[in-house]
């Protein structure tokens, strides 16, 4: 194996956020391609491009950052990359950082464990009232729900919840949701749980989080 690998954060925002998660690797692919950077293939009959997104981002959803694993076949200054791409990639995407991760280092969309998000609520509920029924929900063992015609058990994919900001008309809600395949959380479903669901509401994930920077959450909070 060789070339580079690297891992983009970026976010999303504008009209990418109605643009569905093919769609937008597919944006990624052209730009790239553009930007004349070296882009490596996978073998085999039909190469596709090696490219790796961390977590498909929900359609309307927008973006603070992003994960893209991109490998390319020879090496090229990261900051030859981040202004190559900058002048290709279409409003709405844009780079914050950029990073070297080793050729065997997992695939990125294993290593991801959870997500966060900021959800913007329409509502006329109080602020007490909305932190009252957030530690019922936290103190409950169980929340039965159903997806697809499947019930599932919403309360362990709830892993942090809480009231940032209550103001005139709206709040703000942030939430740690499992991101793991077969059991992710979904930031409409905790505000169908908490009753808040029928108000327009804006969702903004915030970060992805793998193993190693839950595990180190949890410590942090146990000191």
């Amino acid at each position: 194996m060789s070339g580079t690998r690297w891992r983009i954060t970026y976010t999303v925002d504008g009209p990418l956020r109605y643009v569905s998660h093919l769609e937008q690797v597919r944006v990624w692919e052209r730009a790239i391609r553009r930007a004349g950077l070296p882009l490596a293939y996978s073998g085999g009959f039909t190469p596709h491009p090696r490219l790796q997104v961390a977590l498909p981002l929900p359609l309307g959803f927008a973006s603070e950052a992003e994960w893209l694993d991109l490998w390319l076949e020879q090496p090229v200054e990261p900051e030859r990359i981040v202004q190559a791409l900058t002048r290709t990639l279409p409003e709405g995407l844009a780079i914050r950082s950029i990073e070297e991760v080793p050729l065997g280092a997992p695939p990125l969309p294993a290593q991801v464990v959870a997500a966060g998000y900021a959800v913007t609520v329409e509502t006329t509920v109080s602020a007490d009232e909305i932190r009252r029924r957030i530690e019922e929900l936290l103190a409950a063992e169980t929340l039965p729900r159903e997806r697809r015609g499947r019930p599932y058990d919403l309360r362990p994919l709830i892993l942090d919840l809480q009231l940032e900001e209550a103001r005139a008309g709206e709040c703000v809600l942030t939430m740690l949701l499992s991101a793991r395949e077969g059991a992710t959380g979904r930031p409409e479903e905790v505000l169908d749980a908490l009753g808040l669901v029928d108000g327009f509401f804006r969702v903004t994930r915030r970060g992805i989080v793998v193993q190693e920077n839950l595990t180190q959450r949890h410590k942090d909070t146990e000191i």
